[in-house]
């Protein structure tokens, strides 16, 4: 699943088409296509893990979910669930969720939670954080209302560079480690974005699909953890589990 540093580089992408008429709006995803058809694109943004094209009233919200993929400027050759074809140009979104909501975009949104907008609010999502003392930081990080754009990528990293165990609750997190670990999920972001436009992310990748520990060259442990059992890399003697 894209994680919001990839969603922001598809947006920077696509930014080509802002100001831009749609001439035709097509695919098999079930919205109105004639409501977007002669419409021009006023913004595009992102929010998370969404990428939002915003139009005058509406917009779309595409989510490319766990396989989804876009392309600018040329196809797959299968259906698109959206295709936007522009008098230069097309944006095609694939195996993805898509959906016209009416209304603002900045009414429907707090961009004080997203992890990679300027508008990023440290203490609120330290507050969100203290709020959910039963949760498992693993579960806690992934959560899209208190850290969004945060995937599983930015949260096994994050959690061994704040040397935290992913089944640590939350509550039993000393504030310190709470709030150094709201620190690095932004800091951690940038550099994913970064590695990731120079197409070097994999190389930086410490625990994250890797099988031993880059300080103690023990194998890491792996397995399904949590509510939302996503898959955790972690290791036992670097990573202290709060409350055990």
């Amino acid at each position: 699943m894209p994680e919001g540093p990839s969603i922001a580089i598809l947006r920077d992408e696509a930014s080509i088409f802002v100001g831009k008429r749609v001439r035709r709006a097509h695919g098999n995803a079930k919205i109105a296509m004639a409501r977007i058809e002669g419409a021009c694109i006023v913004a595009l943004r992102s929010f998370g893990k969404q990428t939002l094209i915003q139009f005058d009233g509406f917009f779309v919200r595409v989510h490319l979910l766990m396989f989804g993929s876009y392309r600018i400027n040329e196809q797959r050759d299968i259906v698109p669930r959206l295709g936007l074809v522009f008098a230069k140009g097309e944006l095609n979104f694939y195996n993805c969720s898509v959906k016209l909501l009416e209304g603002d975009i900045a009414s429907q949104y707090d961009w004080r939670i997203d992890i990679m907008s300027d508008q990023w609010d440290a203490r609120l999502v330290r507050k969100k954080l203290r709020a959910m003392p039963e949760a498992l930081i693993c579960d806690a990080l992934l959560d899209q209302d208190v850290f969004a754009g945060v995937g599983n990528i930015i949260k096994n990293e994050v959690l061994f560079l704040c040397k935290v165990h992913p089944l640590s609750r939350v509550g039993d997190l000393p504030p310190r480690k709470s709030s150094e670990i709201v620190a690095q999920a932004r800091e951690y972001s940038f550099r994913f974005l970064d590695w990731k436009k120079a197409h070097v992310l994999r190389k930086h990748w410490l625990v994250h699909n890797q099988g031993s520990c880059p300080i103690h060259h023990v194998p890491l442990t792996r397995g399904y953890l949590g509510k939302r059992n996503r898959r955790s890399f972690f290791c036992e003697l670097c990573q202290r589990r709060y409350g055990a």
